[in-house]
């Protein structure tokens, strides 16, 4: 075989669905986190302090303003792999990262007053969509390159 060997970006019927639903099933949870219009409890705050409290113990100084923004990149990291899944475009992915971040903010500005709406939220949860779809990516490759090795080693 002369040409690379690479793995397929169509995902089966079957596996499709299952990332559909996984999909589905994502934006339900990120919607009730984002949209609720009550803040966290307080009970919810204290576990944070807590968290804050161990990591400055250990030797981790971050503050809420720091966890909080990890949070929001980290949220939005499965967007970009279950949606990396389904679009071939990396960019498109980040896009509509960027997009459904933008959506949640302005919902969040306009209908619930509740609830504290930022541009930084909307820049971390797109770094988070772009990191789920670059590891996405970056794992591709690795099992491209793996697959190749094993066929010349099978062939040559």
């Amino acid at each position: 075989m002369n040409g690379p060997v690479t793995v397929p970006d169509v995902l089966q019927p079957s596996v499709r669905r299952g990332v559909v639903v996984a999909l589905a099933v994502y934006l339900a949870l990120v919607a009730r986190m984002t949209l609720w219009p009550a803040p966290a409890s307080p009970s919810t705050f204290d576990l944070v302090r807590e968290l804050l409290a161990w990591l400055s113990r250990i030797g981790v100084p971050v503050s809420y303003a720091g966890l909080e923004a990890g949070a929001n990149v980290l949220m939005f990291v499965p967007f970009g792999v279950l949606v990396g899944l389904l679009v071939r475009r990396i960019w498109l992915v980040v896009l509509l990262g960027f997009c459904l971040s933008a959506a949640i903010e302005l919902t969040q500005l306009l209908l619930l007053p509740t609830r504290f709406a930022t541009v930084q939220d909307v820049a971390m949860n797109t770094l988070g969509a772009a990191l789920g779809v670059l590891g996405l990516q970056a794992v591709r490759s690795l099992a491209t390159r793996r697959r190749a090795r094993n066929l010349r080693a099978t062939t040559g």
